[in-house]
């Protein structure tokens, strides 16, 4: 399976020598998931972080009345992960499942501590991961507290174009905290006023 895609997004953060890159790859597991299929459940422990080679994932959170609520989608060059659970290697609160059938880069918990090891600046990487992540989901805070669910929409659109294309509607309106009844309706007004 092809580990370019994974080296590539490496060398955008850090540089490494030969002997590490024949390490890392050492300690990576390829794996391909089928459309529907859960790379991590709620409830369970989150046993690796994931480099998505091909395909898109969705990260939910299903609540007590079965409603699942959409807090992260991922495609191809994205990391996907319950990535609390699995920092902390405690029980999962987020479901991360496949939209597409998706290949994947794994790195298993244990794995990831021993590259830390042997390759500290794979530390810096994965410290510059987190933060971004972390960054990305205070900005999507604020904007549910403060934006509409048009202005929102608007965001997401031009922010992930090859997103928008690849997921149903229904999917987009959970992201967005609203029903798809409401997304059509914002989508006929856009369409009214261009």
């Amino acid at each position: 399976m092809n580990n370019k895609s994974l080296l590539e997004y490496i060398n955008k953060f850090i540089t490494l020598t030969d002997e590490e890159e024949t390490f890392l790859l050492s300690k990576i597991v390829h794996r391909n998931y089928l459309k529907d299929q859960y790379i991590a459940q709620q409830g369970d422990i989150c046993k690796t972080v994931n480099f998505i080679i091909s395909g898109c994932t969705k990260t939910f959170y299903m609540d007590l009345e079965g409603q699942e609520h959409i807090v992260m989608f991922s495609i191809e060059d994205w990391w996907t992960s319950d990535l609390g659970s699995f920092i902390t290697q405690t029980p999962a609160d987020f479901n991360v499942q496949c939209i597409e059938g998706t290949q994947l880069i794994q790195f298993t918990y244990d794995n990831l501590e021993e590259l830390y090891k042997e390759i500290p600046k794979l530390e810096r990487l994965f410290r510059k991961i987190v933060e971004r992540a972390f960054a990305a989901s205070q900005k999507r805070i604020i904007r549910n507290f403060s934006l509409t669910a048009k202005e929102r929409y608007h965001i997401f659109k031009d922010s992930y174009p090859a997103i928008n294309q690849r997921i149903p509607q229904y999917m987009i309106a959970s992201y967005l905290g609203i029903t798809k009844e409401f997304l059509s309706k914002i989508k006929s007004q856009i369409i009214q006023n261009q």
